[in-house]
């Protein structure tokens, strides 16, 4: 006998089955979103990081495990009436990412979307403005910085050598696409000034030196032949084979490197003459508005120029005064600033690197083990003499995202003679400077499973705030290894940490006056004077580096300052305190803080202002949508949807 349904169980089963609707519906949405996110992020990564044969070595070191053949990539060289092209790229992949739901995403994924669509926009503000950029800046520009790059250029295999032998090959069309560019910008009456161009000049003149080239001693050729010896050692190359590659490399390097600089300079010395003698981007047409947009794009920070303004002038204002009571209330270390005395233990570079890797623990959280437990190698190198007019003071070369093991710092024997700013300058660098935030980063990302978007999203502000932070605290570490036979360290290092903020904070301010307000040279050393600043010859080599590159001391001081202000509404979100009375010294909140930006950074600061109100509640709302997740799974075993087949296309665009 068939019985029928009662009214009260046909009622409970379409309250069941709106339910199950409801939530394949929520789910399907979900995971559709995420996965149509999950394409889009690495069609990104692999177009961004196959645009230059060059970085993508850097940056990867299995290609085959991303599916891309080395050999295939070329270098980018410009093409004509190309430098608005950017503009309409980045439109486009801002309408890719605008199809996305960004509430549909994991947290992860979330918060990807929201730093990507950040950088696209910081991007495109900049881009609107295709002939304000300066690709051959003498500080940091292509010509100086590409030697470098060639001579630490990764040998592990008989393709990497050929691979980047083709690369010298290609550099002479690399550099006429620069050249061609440049001419573009001179047309448009946006070229540099004589004076920064009898600068490039001279670098394209010295770099290649002929004389070092025909006998075999130049940088180039002897790195070359260095990482040619290690593949011998390995069985990888027999001696008959290295000889052979050494002295193809040699002739490219006489025949085809050196040219093409040479070339280089011809075509800048024809250029000259046809842009302004302008001090900054405030005296070219709409040089302003790209330097706002600048600013914003390099430091990411999104406070007006005003309010930078003031907030640099805050820090300057009690620096000085701070210095200035300081050295009322201890005259004599006016006469040390002047001796610049010795005053830690004498100490090799890798020492003192080893001495600061030792003290993270208490204050910054160790860095996550990989599945292998593969330890962290660090290997010091110093500037060749020929580069070291044209390098800064130190740099930290990041290694591979998939093989961050072994780790490169670059010293500048020029710049890091005394044992204060060799012990400062390696805790930039290296620990708990660049190298400590990259592996812990990159580690904490691999762990969580975090798609690798981030690695070609460039922070500045971030990296170089958080390096500039942890160098200006490794002062404390100064005074602790000085120790009681120089009891007068703490004052005098003391002073000297003040000196570099009030230093820094100024330029910051200069970089503002000249690229925003149109400052004169004048006007800057009238500045200095009344600060008591008043050598000339410095002031003018410091005026024309400043021109030369707009937000450069931003990026590291104006971070900086983001990462205090960071720091404070931390102490109050996490105290419940008032925040004048509200505390960031202990070393309970430092370890917190310092763990809340290495696993949310790089990024930009108006998105981490936004986690950090969050981030303390991150882990219960993972376990939320882990439970959803689960509850979704029991309901949908009595469902007669089993499966779903999620499609993601999206379509081809190129972004350079």
């Amino acid at each position: 006998m068939k019985r029928s349904l009662s009214l009260l169980q046909w009622s409970l089963t379409l309250a069941l089955f709106t339910l199950i609707s409801f939530l394949t519906l929520h789910w399907y949405n979900r995971t559709h979103q995420d996965a149509k996110f999950t394409a889009f992020a690495e069609e990104f990564f692999l177009d961004e990081v196959q645009a230059n044969p060059i970085h993508f070595h850097y940056t990867i070191d299995n290609p085959s495990s991303y599916g891309i053949d080395e050999r295939s990539l070329t270098l980018p060289v410009y093409q004509a009436g190309s430098a608005a092209n950017d503009v309409y790229a980045l439109a486009r992949a801002k309408e890719c990412l605008s199809a996305i739901d960004p509430e549909c995403l994991s947290a992860e994924n979330e918060n990807l979307y929201g730093l990507l669509d950040s950088y696209l926009t910081a991007s495109a503000g900049a881009a609107a403005y295709p002939y304000l950029s300066e690709p051959l800046s003498p500080s940091s520009g292509v010509a100086s910085e590409l030697p470098v790059l060639l001579s630490e250029y990764r040998l592990d295999d008989k393709a990497d050598i050929q691979n980047y032998l083709s690369i010298l090959d290609q550099i002479p069309e690399y550099f006429n696409g620069l050249l061609l560019y440049e001419t573009e910008k001179a047309q448009a009456g946006l070229f540099m000034s004589d004076r920064t161009a009898d600068r490039v000049i001279a670098q394209c003149t010295h770099i290649l030196d002929p004389t070092s080239l025909e006998n075999g001693t130049h940088f180039l050729a002897v790195t070359f032949r260095d990482r040619l010896e290690r593949l011998v050692e390995k069985n990888i190359l027999s001696e008959k084979e290295a000889a052979s590659y050494a002295s193809e490399h040699d002739r490219l390097l006489t025949t085809v490197l050196a040219p093409a600089y040479d070339h280089l300079a011809d075509g800048l010395t024809l250029l000259k003459g046809s842009g302004k003698d302008t001090c900054g981007l405030a005296g070219q047409e709409n040089g302003r508005e790209y330097y706002q947009a600048l600013v914003r794009l390099r430091t990411g920070s999104y406070r007006d120029i005003s309010e930078i303004k003031q907030l640099l002038a805050r820090d300057i204002r009690f620096n000085y005064e701070s210095l200035f009571t300081l050295l009322a209330a201890n005259p004599g270390l006016k006469n040390m600033i002047v001796e610049n005395p010795s005053l830690m233990p004498e100490m090799t570079p890798e020492e003192i690197l080893s001495s600061l890797q030792a003290k993270i623990g208490s204050e910054y959280p160790s860095i996550p083990a990989d599945e292998n437990s593969a330890p962290i190698h660090s290997t010091i190198k110093y500037v060749d003499a020929s580069m070291e007019a044209y390098s800064a003071p130190a740099f930290y070369m990041m290694p591979p995202i998939d093989n961050i093991c072994e780790n490169l710092i670059y010293l500048n024997a020029k710049d890091t003679q005394d044992d204060l700013a060799l012990y400062t300058t390696l805790a930039h660098e290296g620990y708990p400077g660049h190298l400590y935030q990259t592996v812990y980063s990159k580690r904490y990302q691999d762990q969580e499973g975090i798609l690798p978007l981030g690695s070609v999203l460039y922070y500045g502000g971030f990296v170089e705030g958080w390096a500039m932070y942890v160098e200006l605290a490794s002062y404390d570490n100064a005074v602790e290894l000085a120790g009681e036979a120089h009891p007068e360290a703490a004052a005098y290092y003391q002073v000297c940490r003040l000196d570099r903020q009030f230093r820094l904070g100024l330029y910051s301010l200069l970089d503002i006056a000249i690229h925003y307000d149109n400052a004169t040279l004048a006007d800057v050393q009238k500045l200095c004077f009344a600060l008591g600043i008043n050598d000339s010859a410095n002031l003018s080599a410091l005026y024309q580096y400043i021109a030369e590159e707009p937000c450069n001391y931003l990026k590291y001081y104006l971070g900086y300052l983001e990462i205090l202000e960071l720091k404070r509404q931390a102490a109050v979100l996490w105290s419940d305190t008032d925040p004048v009375t509200a505390t960031y010294d202990n070393t309970e909140f430092l370890y917190k803080f310092h763990t809340f930006l290495l696993q949310n950074g790089p990024a930009d600061f108006r998105t981490l202002a936004r986690r950090l109100a969050v981030w303390e509640n991150q882990e219960t709302s993972l376990k939320k949508r882990v439970s959803f997740d689960n509850a979704f799974s029991r309901a949908c075993c009595s469902s007669p949807v089993s499966s779903f087949r999620t499609a993601s296309i999206i379509s081809s665009w190129n972004l350079r």
